[in-house]
């Protein structure tokens, strides 16, 4: 990697953890390494009326792994569509998010992110980005 790239990301890193909504949520990007962007979060209190995690944290913390992941070049982009499939509730009190790349073109990527609690796949989501600059 160039100087260039580990400064730009470094840039990327810091706007995501300055996200106040991240932030309230306490997420946190543990790692950037290869195009690959981990962020973890605490999910106590974030229960739903069942006990679990509501599905509106995780999607929260998947898509903001995304967002920094694609925004990682310097090449700001925007979400165009989200989805997730909720596997399995979360077991652990920490949630983490992983994300990379799988195709881009001129003016979109396509970003998949895996939300683990300790060693349980609980969620998989797919992020389209559009490229504004």
């Amino acid at each position: 990697m160039t100087n260039r790239g580990t400064i730009q990301e470094a840039r990327t890193v810091r706007r995501g953890d300055a996200c106040m909504f991240a932030r309230l949520l306490g997420m946190k990007v543990t790692e950037v390494a290869d195009g690959c962007v981990r962020v973890a979060m605490h999910a106590e209190g974030m229960e739903n009326a069942y006990g679990t995690v509501h599905g509106g944290a995780i999607f929260a913390l998947a898509d903001h792994a995304f967002g920094i992941a694609a925004n990682l070049e310097g090449v700001n982009q925007v979400a165009i569509s989200a989805h997730i499939s909720y596997l399995s509730p979360p077991t652990a009190d920490t949630l983490e998010a992983v994300a990379r790349r799988v195709s881009e073109t001129e003016r979109t990527s396509v970003y998949a992110v895996d939300v683990y609690s300790g060693d349980r796949h609980v969620a998989s989501f797919e992020g389209v980005g559009f490229k504004i600059g």
